[in-house]
């Protein structure tokens, strides 16, 4: 499999070193392992900070408030299966508030970058079309598949 990422930085608040843009690059491609995603696969990764993810989430979920991550994926509820041929697997994008990664890292008491590793592959679930929103059964999948993913990377939180 082959990945294409691209990355748009529009914040000034954390310096975007490519260490981050390969922590980035190894959520979402352990992501897409878990997921058993064999098929050339693109994502774009906005990095942004709050204000800018307030007005997207304004803007796109009429909810003004800021929040960590944002997934746009690039298909229907009826899952990835039926749009990856048609789309070459160009799965959204992501915008990424690194200000609220750094507070949320601080508040839970783990490093800034086992946060973004999380919001990254949270963000990609949701790409691929899982929805926490829609239940418990949903958002108890969602999370385990997320603490998994998590500790294959070496991230997690003991």
């Amino acid at each position: 499999m082959r990945l294409l990422i691209y990355f748009e930085n529009q914040q000034k608040k954390e310096p975007i070193r490519y260490s981050l843009k390969m922590l980035v690059r190894r959520a979402v491609e352990a992501t897409l392992a878990y997921e058993n995603m064999k098929d050339d696969c693109e994502v774009s990764v906005t990095f942004c900070d709050n204000e800018g993810i307030r007005e997207m989430n304004k803007r796109f979920r009429n909810i003004d408030r800021e929040t960590d991550v944002l997934s746009f994926p690039l298909f229907d509820d009826d899952g990835m299966d039926a749009h990856v041929e048609e789309l070459n697997c160009v799965l959204g994008d992501i915008v990424l508030s690194l200000e609220k990664a750094r507070a949320q890292a601080e508040e839970f008491g783990h490093s800034f970058e086992r946060e973004v590793a999380f919001l990254t592959v949270h963000s990609v679930l949701h790409l691929l079309g899982y929805d926490h929103e829609t239940g418990e059964a949903d958002e108890r999948d969602m999370r385990r598949r997320q603490s998994e993913i998590v500790d294959k990377l070496g991230l997690s939180v003991k």
